[in-house]
């Protein structure tokens, strides 16, 4: 996991319990994933928890974090896999 140390604004990796990806954005890792987990994420993570954060980017500006969330989202499933490790 990689993050910045002015970074404010997040895009990150979980690892859903059904083995899916799901890539978001936030500008609280550590609250972002208890919602996720509480099943008030994403309507996609809902039904897939518990979740487990693989992957996380930090960034200065949200447009950075934003962009980074879009280009990770584009890549295969292998390439994902390859990015978390």
């Amino acid at each position: 996991m990689t993050t910045s140390q002015r970074a404010q604004h997040y895009a990150y990796v979980l690892r859903c319990d059904d083995g899916t990806f799901y890539t978001g954005y936030t500008t609280d890792v550590e609250r972002r994933v208890a919602e996720h987990d509480a099943g008030e994420g994403a309507k996609y993570t809902r039904g897939r928890t518990p979740v487990e954060l693989v992957h996380v980017e930090g960034f200065e500006s949200k447009s950075a974090a934003m962009s980074r969330e879009y280009e990770i989202k584009q890549l295969s499933r292998q390439q994902k896999a390859d990015l978390v490790g």
